[in-house]
Order: structure tokens, then C-alpha cells, then sequence
């Protein structure tokens, strides 16, 4: 199970700098998936990062259908 997390906001209201350990890549301020990792959960601890909620996909989404039309 991978955590969705996003920088925390520093006093500035702009995204903590946070490097990923595998390839020193900021992470990115929309939030990626990252494994549950002592890294990570150390992250989150420290208020460095925060858990969130990713973004629904582009074409996974249900189809809409539009409400029924009603006359009279």
C-alpha cells in the first residue's frame, strides 16, 4: 500500500523542499505515491509532508449521464 503525499506548506504558504531518496527528485507539489518507507513515514511525522488524497484519473472516471428531462 503507497501513501499519496504533498509537501507541507513552510510559513510562506510555498511547498517544503523534500527530496526523494531513491533519485534526489523534489517532490512534486500536486503529490506523488510513495511507499511506506522509514523515509517517508519519518516525513510525514516530522510535518514535512502531508498525507492527501490523490487526484481523480483522467479516464477512470464514471461516465456522466445527464439527469432526466422532465416535461410539463
Amino acid at each position: 500500500m503507497n501513501l499519496f503525499l504533498k509537501p507541507a506548506a513552510d510559513d510562506a504558504g510555498e511547498p517544503v523542499l523534500v527530496r526523494d531518496p531513491a533519485n534526489w527528485q523534489p517532490l512534486k507539489a500536486e503529490g506523488e505515491h510513495k511507499p511506506p518507507t522509514v523515509y517517508w513515514l519519518r516525513r510525514l511525522r516530522d510535518g514535512d509532508v502531508v498525507e492527501a488524497t490523490p487526484p481523480a484519473e483522467a479516464g477512470s472516471s464514471a461516465p456522466t449521464v445527464p439527469p432526466p428531462v422532465t416535461v410539463g
